[in-house]
């Protein structure tokens, strides 16, 4: 199929390679769905929510609280993802992983709560082996269900104050990295405040002294439970076959803890970004991963999955729809 593909893509009325990574793209989505004439339905962006007590060691500018707000603005229509998904006709999912404050029943509200928000790992696990389990079990059974109803595009984000914390501790570990090469400014901190996060992580990572042998253990020590039901649903979608929209630092964190557990799923990504967080970058390299846009963006929510899908969008339209030197009576160009 590969060569399928790539000759269907060459042979297109442009010079080869003149789409540039549209052309990579659809050879990816081509893959992932097994046929030369690719389609996307029913998009979905499942958001993640979910708190972590490591934020009481004051490694956010933010309070723990925000995360309960931002799910109500969420639920609202208000946040940027609402506009992005809106935008695109894309479906969304809000799901309390495990928010530290119970909310009030909403028909757009998914509630697969683990518990009220992670312990802090700078003592502790953040969470124990069969919550962990849990949350990757609800996570995988929540992507199921889309693609049951008819999805075969997934995105995955998230939204959890300190959840920059746990993504770097991952990446640490499983990267086998220090964690000053992990650790960035999350929603806004000061060179103090970094300096700060990044000595609390130090100290995390020495108090329980793990490798990435484990990758569950990792997962579970150090991880919110919106990320370990991240993992579960991507491990779901890609199952399945469905193509998997990674957006930025958190969302590839999970992945990472994916990957450890299932490589082959890396062919079935996506990666809509790259985030203006600081160790993004060098997790992508880590993944072997290319981006399709630069904007610069660190929201999280799922937003490059939304702003890229329209990418997603030409790299399958020009496969399908787009004539080839044969059908179009052109002569082939080369260069």
């Amino acid at each position: 199929m590969h060569q399928q593909l790539q000759h269907a893509i060459d042979t297109k009325t442009k010079p080869l390679g003149a789409l540039g990574k549209l052309e990579s793209l659809a050879l990816r989505i081509g893959l992932v769905q097994q046929t030369l004439n690719p389609k996307l339905n029913r998009p979905v962006i499942l958001v993640f929510a979910g708190d972590h007590g490591i934020a009481e060691s004051g490694v956010s500018p933010f309070p723990q609280a925000v995360t309960y707000q931002m799910v109500l603005n969420f639920l609202a229509g208000g946040a940027a993802i609402n506009v992005f998904a809106r935008q695109h006709g894309i479906q969304l999912r809000v799901v309390d992983a495990g928010v530290a404050a119970d909310f009030p029943p909403h028909p757009d509200l998914i509630d697969a709560k683990i518990a009220n928000g992670t312990a802090n790992f700078l003592a502790q696990p953040a969470m124990s082996a069969e919550q962990c389990q849990a949350a990757i079990t609800k996570g995988k059974a929540l992507a199921l269900a889309e693609i049951a109803a008819g999805s075969n595009v997934l995105g995955f984000g998230e939204m959890g104050i300190a959840n920059t914390s746990s993504a770097a501790a991952l990446m640490s570990v499983l990267c086998g990295l220090p964690i000053s090469q992990c650790a960035g400014r999350g929603t806004g901190l000061d060179d103090a405040g970094l300096s700060k996060k990044i000595k609390t992580l130090q100290q995390a990572l020495e108090h329980h002294g793990l490798t990435g042998s484990d990758p569950l253990r990792v997962l579970a020590t150090f991880g919110g439970f919106e990320v370990a039901m991240m993992v579960g649903a991507m491990l779901g979608a890609a199952e399945k076959s469905a193509l998997l929209l990674i957006d930025g630092f958190i969302a590839t964190s999970a992945l990472l803890v994916a990957s450890k557990l299932h490589p082959t799923i890396l062919d079935y990504c996506v990666f809509t970004h790259r985030s203006g967080e600081a160790g993004h970058t060098r997790l992508l390299a880590e993944l072997g991963a290319e981006p399709l846009l630069d904007l610069g963006m660190r929201l999280g929510e799922g937003t490059g999955c939304a702003v890229a899908y329209p990418l997603l969008q030409s790299a399958v339209n020009f496969l399908n729809e787009m004539a080839s030197f044969e059908s179009a009576g052109v002569s082939g160009i080369s260069e």
